[in-house]
């Protein structure tokens, strides 16, 4: 009798926790890496080691360059919609819209690198993403300052300076209410036109949503970097947030 009131215990455990497991969301994610200008080398790594980021901290991935799939009903989906190296004009008025709303119901975003250089034409994106791409000099290596290690991006993060070589983006249009994580140190390479005040990667809640952005990622080979990859995936935790359902009650674009 024991070992059958043991057993009807057992089995009712496995019963709740995979009840558990089949309840709780696996959040989605979109990377979105249309080009209209430029194009990074980089781009396919970088949907690779996405991919395997998702598979290691259980978040699906789902990638795609057809801004068609920016209907309501498809990004209703996802909990993040990552821009990676997008360039130029890659949403037409209607899709712009769309992701509008999309962000306003409690959607995030997250871009990487030339996110930023992507919608010059597009003010609400540009406070978004944060700041738009100026210009660049060449690749060198320059020192990261890490000025806030309480987000997941940089709670990691033992050392307050880190050495790392990248395309180092000067910016323009500057959101001031993004909340700055790491800044480049101007005297550590030639060519930074920012002063002594460089963002480089940031975040801040935004029109309802939640947007992360970090200028890393130009190399091929910073997508094999450990710490990149980490700081990468902090972001994604931050832009994914609690996973709420979307709330489309409380976005106030309009639909074109």
């Amino acid at each position: 009798m024991k070992k059958i009131l043991s057993f009807c215990l057992l089995l009712l455990a496995v019963t709740f926790l995979q009840s558990y497991i089949s309840a709780k969301k696996t959040p989605r994610v979109l990377v979105f890496s249309k080009t209209k200008g430029f194009r990074h080398a980089s781009i396919e790594a970088g949907k690779i080691a996405i991919q395997k980021l998702g598979a290691e901290h259980n978040f699906t991935v789902d990638t795609t360059e057809n801004a068609a799939l920016f209907t309501e009903a498809n990004l209703k989906k996802y909990a993040t919609v990552i821009f990676l190296s997008t360039t130029g004009d890659v949403l037409d008025d209607a899709q712009q819209a769309v992701f509008e709303r999309y962000i306003q119901a409690g959607g995030g975003y997250v871009g990487i690198h030339a996110a930023t250089d992507t919608e010059y034409d597009w003010p609400w994106y540009g406070k978004l993403a944060g700041a738009y791409f100026l210009d660049h000099p060449a690749q060198q290596d320059a020192r990261f300052v890490i000025i806030d290690k309480k987000h997941p991006s940089t709670k990691f993060m033992t050392d307050s300076v880190w050495m790392h070589r990248d395309e180092l983006y000067n910016f323009k249009s500057i959101n001031p209410d993004i909340k700055v994580l790491i800044t480049l140190d101007e005297s550590s390479y030639k060519g930074g036109k920012n002063g002594k005040f460089h963002p480089f990667s940031w975040y801040h809640n935004f029109d309802g949503g939640r947007a992360f952005y970090t200028s890393m990622g130009h190399t091929e080979e910073s997508w094999k970097e450990d710490r990149f990859l980490n700081h990468l995936y902090g972001g994604i935790e931050y832009a994914i947030g609690n996973q709420k359902n979307l709330d489309y009650s409380k976005a106030h674009s309009k639909l074109l």
